[in-house]
């Protein structure tokens, strides 16, 4: 197959593409391939999965620009019978040169699964995008269970500030396919989550992030450890870059075993160029005394925020002068101070960075005050470890925490204990309210004297309960460890209607 020059990895032609679903990351590469119709693309073919009306009507423009399209989990063998194919056609005789596989839909499911057996190899749009973009320009990449947002976000403004043209992709601001299209950029950084790395085939970033891995997406990738082999694919090229670096958060066991992995490997000819964020000691620790690194970031003894990279030591600015709050804003600072170095930023302007990026929306996020209590809008944390970090995050005080939601049936023992010792009360409410309260009740260790374990069927209960019993200068924090679909769409919605009812309360 013949490739494009400029480009990293894009053939001259394709006879046929498969896009498989029709979110937001399937609808943008349907409207860059259709764009190539005719010319590099021969045929672009939609497997649009469910029908719905916004599905139906983006799909019926499709097709009369010339896309095949067919719904329900049978779609691609539908549309390899539209191009003539047999139904039972095998991997020896593949339908379609590639599938850009949405990352809503699993790895172990029919409709997948279909599209892999009738396709040379299945791919996320970020890889596509990838692929397509010039040879020249340079890629970020960030994964881990929680701060991949924080991080994206953090390093592209601080390459923003250094002069660079750096663009935030993936996950977060536009799909990575759509920015292409948009007019490109000198560098992506892209927020990659398990789904899309569950797809990875030849993407290679210049600069990597792995951040913690905890138990989360669960059922669609069927256990931790798919979940987990998710996550560290996206390592698997990065020997194939020159000069490429990879930040690790060697604070979490489970990255910390892989980083072991790396020094083990390090002097052979595909080893990766690692830097361990911290150690298990925490993210003080330096990775280069406690197991003989090459490269380390940590948090000096002076709190300096410090990277050590290639035998130099960059000592960026002091900790407090971070706006961000909490240890693991910390290692975030850390983890783009090492991509930063790595792509030849100067320490001052990485400084500049760093202490000018303010906190994002929904992330520990301050949003006002009721009767003298400060209010922070966590509505991001979705799981249990993204509040156990936001409980460590109030060492001043003992905040109130709002806790519940939909529940994803995680183990509470981690949450229960970090409550009692860093809050001094939480609600549950919502559906899993029922059962946090009750680890609550259970806990083998009991709760300080003036702990308030309450109870509310809502959130806007559930906020009035803590104002209730808030003093001045107390800390009221939203930070539910659960998704948000038993009463709103989406994690940014509980967290606007909770900063609705912060300012209404305020103004009472």
């Amino acid at each position: 197959m013949h490739m494009l020059e400029g480009r990293k990895r894009a053939p001259e032609r394709i006879d046929c593409v498969l896009v498989l679903g029709l979110g937001k990351s399937g609808r943008a590469a349907v409207e860059y391939c259709l764009g190539l119709l005719g010319t590099r693309i021969g045929c672009v073919a939609i497997a649009a999965g469910e029908e719905n009306e916004s599905s139906r009507a983006f799909a019926e423009a499709a097709r009369e620009r010339g896309a095949l399209i067919a719904f329900g989990d049978d779609g691609p063998v539908a549309l390899a019978a539209m191009r003539g194919a047999r139904e039972e056609v095998s991997d020896r005789a593949p339908v379609f040169d590639v599938c850009i596989a949405s990352p809503g839909i699993s790895q172990f499911s029919y409709l997948y699964q279909s599209a892999s057996r009738l396709s040379v190899e299945v791919i996320s749009e970020v890889e596509f995008a990838w692929r397509e973009s010039a040879a020249s320009s340079r890629w970020v990449a960030v994964t881990g269970t929680n701060g991949k947002t924080t991080v994206t976000s953090l390093i592209t403004h601080v390459l923003k500030t250094a002069g660079f043209h750096a663009m935030a992709v993936g996950n977060i601001g536009d799909t990575c396919i759509g920015a292409l299209a948009a007019g490109g950029a000198e560098v992506y950084v892209a927020e990659m989550s398990s789904y899309q790395l569950a797809s990875l085939c030849a993407f290679a970033p210049n600069a990597a992030v792995i951040l913690n891995i905890t138990p989360d997406h669960l059922r669609w990738h069927r256990s931790f450890e798919a979940y987990r082999d998710a996550k560290l694919k996206l390592l698997d090229n990065l020997a194939s870059v020159p000069g490429s670096v990879v930040a690790l958060d060697a604070t979490n066991d489970v990255v910390r075993e892989k980083v072991r992995e790396l020094h083990a490997a390090e002097g052979h000819p595909r080893a990766i160029d690692y830097v361990p964020l911290g150690t298990a000691d925490g993210i003080g620790g330096d990775m280069r005394t406690r197991c003989g690194s090459r490269n380390a970031a940590f948090l000096s003894d002076a709190g300096i925020v410090t990277v050590a990279l290639h035998g130099e030591e960059h000592k960026l600015l002091g900790v407090s002068d971070l706006l961000i709050k909490g240890a693991h804003n910390v290692s975030n600072a850390l983890a783009a101070g090492v991509v930063a170095v790595s792509l030849g930023v100067d320490d001052d302007a990485i400084a500049q960075g760093l202490r000018t990026f303010a906190p994002l929306e929904h992330r520990i996020e301050p949003c006002g005050s009721v009767r003298g209590a400060v209010c922070y809008n966590d509505s991001k944390a979705t799981n249990v470890d993204a509040t156990l970090k936001a409980l460590e995050s109030f060492p001043e005080t003992r905040p109130l925490v709002m806790l519940g939601g939909d529940d994803k049936g995680t183990d509470l023992g981690p949450l229960v204990a970090a409550a009692h010792a860093h809050a001094r009360g939480v609600v549950c409410y919502g559906d899993a309210g029922k059962r946090f309260r009750q680890a609550f009740e259970d806990a083998s260790v009991a709760a300080p004297a003036d702990f308030s374990l309450l109870s509310a069927e809502h959130m806007e209960q559930a906020f009035d309960a803590l104002v209730a019993i808030a003093r001045e200068g107390d800390v009221i924090l939203l930070s539910p460890a659960c998704a948000s679909f038993d009463e709103f769409s989406s994690f940014e919605e509980r967290g606007r209607v909770f900063k609705a009812l912060v300012a209404t309360r305020g103004e009472a």
